[in-house]
């Protein structure tokens, strides 16, 4: 099995030379950084509709991490914004992606979701969060986020730096399939050529690993068979950890 994967593997990678030239030059990069929100937009209609009920579980208990006034929130990795809708009313979000282009979908998201009060978007990569302050926040939100990050460990060490005693962070992310799957093979085999075509993703990354290392004191952590079009991106965590 190891064998034939790393032969497709082989195979993929010579069909998509002309993308390791140009990421190796420094182009591919810059380019995925402009399209990927277009796509982003587009794909999250599809996994709002298909992951709405799922979405709705996650925040139903958002508010019982606000100790006294407005629910102070920070969206890690943000995208378009289209977690906005499921946050509670008068709650107060920032926000954090590295990819600038993400602001003008952003600036659309906000006027499309008054119910929120919006403080202020940071261009920043979560590893490296140092414009928020210790102990700032109630809670930290990152969906379909630490498949792209380039460490999830350092991400979880500045998520609990940033939350307040007892605040929560919550996620949703896909991960890799069940070893010795058919799903686990397609994954190994793409995540070379998918990594590169979506702006950084993995397919196969087991992300609920880095949320068991990190020093949350409660981890309330599901796996889930997502009901989405594409297999690849099925099997699914989501839940919330307390600092």
């Amino acid at each position: 099995m190891a064998l034939t994967i790393f032969v497709l593997q082989l195979a993929l990678r010579i069909l998509a030379f002309p993308m390791y030239l140009l990421d190796f030059l420094g182009v591919w990069s810059w380019m995925c950084k402009k399209w990927f929100p277009y796509f982003l937009v587009r794909f999250s209609v599809m996994y709002n509709r298909d992951m709405a009920s799922k979405k709705r579980e996650l925040f139903s208990n958002l508010q019982e991490f606000t100790p006294s006034g407005k629910l102070s929130l920070l969206e890690l990795g943000c995208g378009t914004g289209t977690n906005f809708k499921f946050y509670p009313p008068g709650c107060r979000v920032a926000c954090i992606d590295p990819n600038p282009n993400f602001e003008r979908f952003l600036i659309k998201s906000i006027a499309e979701n008054r119910h929120l009060q919006f403080e202020r978007f940071v261009v920043s990569t979560g590893e490296d969060m140092h414009q928020v302050a210790d102990g700032s926040v109630d809670v930290v939100v990152c969906t379909l986020v630490l498949c792209s990050v380039k460490n999830q460990d350092r991400v979880l060490q500045e998520v609990c730096r940033v939350l307040r005693p007892g605040g929560a962070f919550y996620f949703m992310e896909h991960v890799a399939a069940k070893p010795s799957s058919w799903i686990s093979f397609w994954q190994q085999v793409l995540d070379p050529v998918w990594h590169l075509l979506f702006d950084g993703c993995y397919l196969s990354r087991e992300s609920w690993k880095a949320l068991e290392r990190a020093s949350f004191s409660t981890l309330k952590l599901q796996h889930l068979e997502a009901p989405l079009p594409w297999e690849l991106v099925r099997p699914h965590i989501y839940g919330y950890a307390v600092k």
